[in-house]
């Protein structure tokens, strides 16, 4: 019966040859393919700044144009909110209006909470932080119980995207050789009571939600009839993302049919430790049977010179080998390779490259440094502060956490509690005609909440409801989109920064132990680091500057990539790609501090170096003299003792429980790596 309806649309609809002409014109070849292609299972593989967007919007558009596909039975997915937003106001000025398009979790929790309402049933409240039903099963207190907390958090996460039960997740931890603090015996138990209490308390987490949606479309089939009815045409962005959870739900979706384009790119599969599976992309066309592959190959965001670096890191190890993209814009600055004395004079330098890009007409909005951790930020926080460069983290708080958004939905809910039954809609339109009597930022935030609830509308179909709003509001927001964009140098992560893009933009800690991650042992592993490292080069557009600490904690080494890089750039600029750090300088301050405390003749004088290195570093991020986090004294006992636990290196003259507390992790850390070597 479907398979009719959709025929008798196709043969009702007015083609626009003039409009669908339009849509091509300024498409090069391989995207205008893409947007054709005559294949209703299609797979777009894009690289970076190929304009996979703007092909698939096209794509959407085109096909709408052309009448093979009606565009109220188009559902778009994406990985954010922000991407869902974007791809809405695309299509809108594109003349195509009536798309639906949200996250996989989103959509999920419309379509239940639809369903639920629909055969007169309370639908479970929404757990948002798995802390909250873990703490108790998990156990103990202070900082290291809240590790623990959120490791099986993590573990269920882990579990979960890959659809896995406590048994099968016992089972496949087991094999996939994961690092963890307990034993995965326990962690499987924690997985059973945590899902027995969310059962008592009538909860749901928000990985329930695609399993619960994947269930209810092989299993109930009015449910199931009624989405495929409703959503006939799918198109998914990023695609290397998708994780097994992800593609249960969107092969519910499909049901029979064959109607799916997706769009990715696998040198930008980065979240396996999410579930994501870097092979959905390059199987296409085993996952979905018959399905064609196209591929896209002109890089329009970078200099060829940012092209060329990005793409070397991508070679026979990385498990993904291409051509290299071309890259039309005019040729830019050969990239910098710079390696610094320590972390802290790696910040201020780059500190004062960004100032200087900003004093010759970069906008601070267009200057971005991105690093592996999150920890590394403390030293740029310091060094940016001290210059007076603004700066923001990405994802630093969440967009339901903020106290103008607190305001405008609890002035919603006042107008919902004067009665009348209003639909949100009515609600919302009277909380947009107050934007304009409030300050600047109160009105920035009330429009974005008001964008967001039509967002919401669109989804849900029948009205909605405010509670129903604000339960999916915090399901669509998570993961840190920011709807505000302030004038500030973004600092983030790589995984972060995917997605994004800027003018200028500095990748720093390119080292061993950072770059790779020093947890990555396994192939695969370090393949995805690869990727990574691919994904931060590539967020350039006409200036990268790349960087290296020699000391940080302890010595380092410069990432085995970066020859990689260095001798994909070789032939425009080879000497000067990786300017010297002032070796004498380093030499003299690590002589300098061996030479302070005479040492004992039990001391590890390699050890008591990183030992000092990495003290110096705290000191310099807390803005603090370094004496006040262990004297030479101690530092040398330690290092003579070399403790084992935090026990005994509560033995250790001028170590009491608060410093304890506070440093013992980096500690053992560093001995531990000793010890090792």
């Amino acid at each position: 019966m479907l398979d009719v309806v959709g025929m008798l649309y196709r043969h009702s609809v007015m083609v626009d040859t003039d409009s669908a002409q339009d849509l091509l014109r300024d498409l090069d070849e391989q995207q205008r393919a893409a947007v054709v292609h005559d294949s209703s299972l299609l797979a777009i593989s894009a690289p970076a700044g190929s304009g996979k967007t703007r092909t698939l919007t096209r794509r959407i558009a085109w096909q709408s144009a052309t009448g093979r596909i009606s565009a109220q039975r188009v559902l778009a997915v994406t990985f954010t909110r922000k991407a869902a937003g974007e791809l809405r106001h695309r299509l809108g000025a594109l003349g195509v209006g009536q798309v639906s398009a949200g996250t996989f979790h989103a959509l999920a929790l419309a379509q239940l909470r639809r369903r639920a309402e629909d055969r007169g049933r309370s639908f479970p409240a929404l757990l948002d932080r798995k802390a909250r039903v873990l703490a108790p099963i998990v156990g103990g207190r202070g900082p290291q119980a809240v590790v623990a907390i959120n490791e099986a958090a993590s573990e269920i996460e882990w579990a979960k995207a890959r659809a896995l039960t406590p048994e099968q997740y016992i089972e496949a931890a087991g094999h996939s050789g994961r690092q963890l603090s307990r034993p995965v015996e326990e962690f499987g138990a924690f997985y059973v009571r945590y899902e027995q209490e969310k059962r008592k308390r009538s909860m749901i987490d928000f990985d329930d939600l695609l399993w619960w949606c994947a269930d209810a479309l092989a299993t109930d089939g009015d449910f199931a009839a009624a989405q495929r009815f409703r959503f006939r045409h799918l198109f998914v962005d990023e695609f290397q993302d998708a994780t097994p959870a992800q593609l249960n739900v969107l092969k519910g979706w499909m049901g029979q049919r064959r109607d799916l384009t997706v769009v990715g790119d696998d040198a930008q599969s980065i979240y396996a430790f999410a579930g994501a599976q870097a092979s959905a992309l390059a199987r296409f066309d085993r996952l979905f049977s018959g399905g064609a592959v196209v591929h896209l190959g002109t890089n329009y965001r970078s200099t060829p010179q940012i092209v060329r670096a990005s793409s070397a890191v991508l070679n026979a190890e990385s498990e993904v080998q291409r051509a290299t993209p071309r890259a039309p814009r005019p040729d830019g600055t050969v990239p910098s390779v710079v390696a610094y004395v320590d972390d802290a004079a790696e910040a201020g330098g780059v500190a004062k490259l960004a100032q200087a890009a900003h004093d010759h007409g970069t906008p601070w909005s267009q200057i971005a440094v991105l690093y592996r951790t999150n920890a590394q930020s403390a030293a740029f926080e310091t060094a940016f502060q001290k210059l007076h460069v603004p700066f923001r983290l990405r994802g630093a708080s969440r967009f339901l956490e903020r106290p103008e958004v607190k305001v405008v939905l609890g002035d919603l809910k006042k107008l919902a509690s004067q009665g009348n039954d209003r639909p949100l809609a009515d609600l919302v339109d009277d909380i947009v005609d107050i934007a304009g009597e409030a300050g600047a930022e109160q009105s920035e935030h009330i429009n974005a909440v008001a964008r967001l609830a039509r967002e919401y509308l669109a989804i849900d179909g029948a009205g909605g409801s405010l509670p129903a709003f604000v339960s999916w509001l915090d399901s669509a927001t998570r993961g840190g989109d920011d709807p505000s964009s302030p004038n500030a140098v973004e600092f983030s992560t790589f995984h972060a920064a995917k997605g994004l893009e800027w003018e200028v933009v500095f990748v720093t800690g390119v080292e061993a132990g950072l770059v790779p991650i020093s947890y990555a042992k396994t192939p695969s592993a370090k393949a995805e680091e690869q990727r990574l490292l691919h994904v931060a080069l590539s967020r350039a557009g006409q200036e990268l500057h790349i960087s290296w600490a020699r000391q940080r904690q302890r010595n380092r080494k410069p990432s085995p990539w970066l020859e990689l890089i260095e001798g994909a750039l070789a032939g425009r600029r080879a000497a000067a790609l990786r300017p010297p750090a002032d070796k004498r300088a380093a030499l003299a301050q690590t002589r300098a501090a061996l030479r302070s405390v005479a040492p004992a003749n039990a001391v590890d004088q390699e050890l008591l170096a990183d030992l000092k290195a990495w003290r110096l570093n705290v000191a310099r991020a807390h803005d603090i003299p370094a004496f006040t986090i262990f004297n030479d004294r101690t530092l040398n006992e330690i290092a003579g003792a070399r403790p084992a636990t935090r026990t005994q290196l509560l033995e250790i003259n001028g170590v009491g429980p608060a410093k304890l507390e506070r440093f013992a992790d980096a500690v053992l850390t560093i001995l531990s790596e000793h010890d090792s070597e």
